[in-house]
């Protein structure tokens, strides 16, 4: 008898044969098949490129007792700390920030030229010093020639390099420049690329919770719903990087020479700094009318 069960074995193995060798895939279509399925690596742009330098910017303003933050504050202090990777350090991951240049000025102001005494206590900085310093436009003129001379920028104020810059927070660029630029009736330049400012607060917070916190932020079933975004004064920061405050605190210089050094430090320790903070231009105050002008009494001038 036949064994139906073997010759249908047999029928299959030579259908399988046949398919196999009249139909051999080519090798090469088989290769571009699964190179079309790797996407293309996108090209270096603006937010992939390594910054280039690091501009940390604090500054001082005029301020009254009890005046709050709604207060037409005046900037009288402007300093800059260029940071710039140790080109002496031979590796593709460079992590030692150096301070190679600083710019720095007093500023006069126009709208309340009398300083209160509360704000030369509280900064340190005298009636003398604002009375014999330039204006705020003129210092900005003198800051974009220190930019240029960096070669951060051409004479037009394009940059040249990748920069960016860096403050303890979003006051400095957000509100005081915005504040300043009203009352001094000028354009917010755009060589201070204002999308890509660097909030040493915000990144340091950042730091602090991978550090400290990552096992809360990755196990949040284990501790309950919460939000972690810590946010520290820059005293703290420094303390918990085991450093101390160098100089005066609210002194503009000194409190720059101090962000600068968190940046060194969270650089040293291998954590990305890259910009986190896009400052936008359309912040209003009351006391600043469509007409351009600064409401508010003339009493309050004296102040």
């Amino acid at each position: 008898m036949v064994d139906i069960p073997l010759l249908l074995l047999s029928a299959l193995i030579a259908f399988i044969l046949w398919t196999i060798f009249q139909h051999p895939e080519p090798r090469n279509q088989a290769l571009s098949q699964d190179s079309a399925t790797i996407p293309a690596q996108p090209e270096a742009n603006e937010t992939t490129k390594v910054i280039e330098a690091f501009l940390v910017l604090d500054v001082e303003a005029t301020c009254i007792p009890n005046g709050g933050f709604e207060e037409p504050n005046e900037i009288i202090e402007w300093p800059v700390i260029l940071l710039r990777w140790d080109k002496e350090v031979q590796d593709d991951t460079p992590k030692r920030l150096v301070i190679v240049d600083i710019f720095h000025s007093y500023c006069r102001p126009i709208l309340r030229p009398t300083l209160h005494p509360f704000c030369t206590e509280l900064t340190g900085i005298t009636q003398e010093q604002v009375d014999q310093a330039p204006t705020f436009p003129e210092v900005l003129s003198l800051c974009r020639n220190f930019m240029a001379k960096n070669e951060l920028i051409d004479q037009r104020g394009n940059a040249l390099q990748n920069y960016a810059w860096c403050t303890d927070g979003p006051w400095d660029l957000r509100d005081f420049l915005q504040k300043q630029a009203f009352i001094s009736k000028i354009e917010r330049p755009s060589w201070l690329r204002l999308g890509r400012v660097v909030d040493v607060r915000s990144t340091f917070g950042n730091w602090y919770v991978e550090k400290y916190l990552g096992r809360y932020k990755r196990k949040p079933k284990n501790h309950g719903t919460f939000s972690i975004n810590p946010s520290f004064k820059l005293n703290k920061q420094l303390r918990l990087l085991d450093l101390e405050f160098e100089g005066r605190e609210h002194s503009g210089l000194d409190d720059s020479r101090n962000i600068a050094r968190v940046l060194i430090e969270l650089a040293a320790r291998g954590f990305p700094l890259e910009p986190n903070l896009d400052v936008s231009p359309t912040r209003t105050y009351p006391w600043m009318r469509p007409n351009g002008t600064v409401a508010i009494d003339s009493a309050q001038l004296t102040l």
